[in-house]
Formats: C-alpha cells, sequence, structure tokens
C-alpha cells in the first residue's frame, strides 16, 4: 500500500527539517510502545511514523522520495537501507531511558539496528547485483523489461517495471529473486543497476527533452511551419519570423512521461540556421542582392 510520509507525520512537503523533527517528537510521544502497552495500533502508528521520520530527516532519503514517489521509492530502498545511519539516541533519548533503551525499542519493532549501524536484517539469502542497461525511451516512458539473470547456478527470467523517468545510476530491488537461504528462510533480493543508452534524436534534462530543429535562412527572417519530432509523432510547429539561433521553442507535456504526482516534463526545440554548402546561381544572385541592402 502506497504511502504518503508528509501526510504521515502531519507536515507539508516545503517544511523544514526541524519542522519535521519537531513533529516526529510529538507523535512519538503520543504512540511511543511504553505509553501504550499492549495496544497494537498504537504500535504500528509509531512503527510508521518512525519509519516516514527516517526517510524525510535524510537528506539523499527525502530528495530520492520527492523524485520518485513512495512506489519509485521503494524500489531503490530496503527498509535496511531506509533506517541506515539513524541515530536512535537523537530520536528516543528525550523519551527516557538514552541510547540503549532507544536501540532496545527499535530493535523490537524493527528487528534490529542502533545508533550509527544498520538494522539487523532478518535470516534471507544472499542478495545479488547485475548491470543492466535500458533504451533511452524506456527510460523517459516507462514500461517493462524483461532481464536474464544467473540466480544459484540456474538461469532465469522475470519482468521487471521501469518507472517514467529513471535517471542513470539508480538503482532498482526485484524482491525475492536472490540467493536463498540454506536454512529455509527467506530468500534475497536483487538490486539492478541501471544504464541508460543514448538516443540519437533527443537528448535529456531532468524530466524535459531537447531535439534539433534545423530551418532555413528565409525561415527564419520570414516565420515558418516545421515538424518536430516527438516520442510519438512529429508535431507541426509554428516558428515566428525573427527567431533567433539558439531560442527554443516549447511543446508543453511532450517531454519525460508522468510517474505518480509529478506532472510530465515540456519538450524543447532548438532553433539551428541550415547553411546550404552549393547555392544555384539563383540563391546566390538573391544573396547578393540582400546584401546591397545590407541584409
Amino acid at each position: 500500500m502506497a504511502k504518503d510520509y508528509y501526510s504521515v507525520l502531519g507536515v507539508e512537503r516545503n517544511d523544514d527539517a526541524a519542522t519535521i523533527k519537531k513533529a516526529y517528537r510529538k507523535l512519538a510521544q503520543k504512540y511511543h510502545p511504553d505509553k501504550n502497552p499492549g495496544d497494537t495500533k498504537a504500535e504500528e502508528q509509531f512503527k510508521q511514523i518512525t519509519e516516514a521520520y527516517a526517510v524525510l530527516s535524510d537528506k539523499e532519503k527525502r530528495q530520492q522520495y520527492d523524485q520518485y514517489g513512495d512506489a519509485g521509492f521503494h524500489q531503490r530502498f530496503s527498509q535496511e537501507d531506509i533506517f541506515r545511519n539513524m541515530n536512535m539516541g537523537d530520536i528516543f533519548g528525550s523519551f527516557g531511558g538514552g541510547t540503549s533503551g532507544g536501540e532496545d525499542i527499535f530493535s523490537q519493532l524493527f528487528g534490529g539496528g542502533g545508533r550509527g549501524r544498520s538494522p539487523r536484517p532478518p535470516a534471507k539469502g544472499q542478495d545479488y547485483s547485475m548491470q543492466i542497461s535500458i533504451p533511452f525511451r524506456l527510460a523517459v516512458q516507462g514500461g517493462e523489461r524483461r532481464v536474464d539473470y544467473r540466480s544459484d547456478d540456474k538461469v532465469e527470467q522475470i519482468k521487471v517495471r521501469i518507472p517514467a523517468g529513471i535517471e542513470k545510476g539508480s538503482k532498482l530491488r526485484v524482491s525475492g529473486k536472490g540467493g536463498s537461504h540454506p536454512t529455509g528462510g527467506s530468500p534475497g533480493d536483487l538490486y539492478l543497476h541501471v544504464d541508460i543508452e543514448p538516443d540519437p534524436t533527443f537528448t535529456r534534462d531532468g524530466y524535459d527533452l531537447l531535439v534539433r530543429a534545423e530551418i532555413p535562412y528565409s525561415g527564419i527572417c520570414m516565420g515558418t511551419t516545421i515538424e518536430v519530432p516527438t516520442l510519438e509523432t512529429p508535431k507541426r510547429v509554428k516558428v515566428p519570423a525573427g527567431m533567433q539561433p539558439g531560442q527554443k521553442i516549447r511543446l508543453r507535456g511532450y517531454g519525460v512521461a508522468a510517474s505518480g504526482k509529478r506532472p510530465a516534463g515540456d519538450l524543447f526545440a532548438l532553433i539551428e540556421v541550415v547553411v546550404p554548402n552549393n547555392l544555384t546561381t539563383e540563391q546566390k544572385e538573391l544573396l547578393e542582392q540582400l546584401k546591397a541592402v545590407d541584409l
């Protein structure tokens, strides 16, 4: 089930770290297990707000959460990743029991961990890691990718969902596709490190796309209509007279596909003037006339 960590803590997306910390402490005081012995609902609420705080209090994790949304974030971060380097003494110290008391509570609720250390993961098999390369258009539009990988000396093929807007260097987690556990525990996970192939037509700037639009000199002077390639079908666009080389025409919503609450990016057509290599006699005469009037 999708989570909204901001709603869990009752804060706004633009709130600063101090506000988020204050909101967490207030809720943690209310739902702390020591104040609600035997209350499973309070315990679950405490776990949710602690997980939300673990993400939103960490600058890098919060940036990833804001960029990819809940589903995309949890493809990149396991629970172990979420709580890694979380300072239990800082969080639980004000509730009594000091640092060790906080670690004990964390251990009971999440299965391990402590100040400056990763939580103790449940018994499971070895995690696997591999590099995959995906086409540019799959990265910006999202979709599925078949992946062949070797697990326990046998080759398997799986389908992996690629979120729209994924960036080079991102990490996707495929749960349960790692090594088997030697004593019957849960299998490990498969982590896919993503590389993105270049595209001959488009380049990318965040969630926007850029494409070159070549226009003859006459079109720059008098205006014209050109065909701009998009990720789907080309779109006819008017170029106003006097458009300068290097300027861009914006096509709203034709960039990287929307994902979750994030809207689609835009496509920018970069204006370039085509200079002919071989002029006809007539063209040369016309250019001489233009030169005479200093155009």
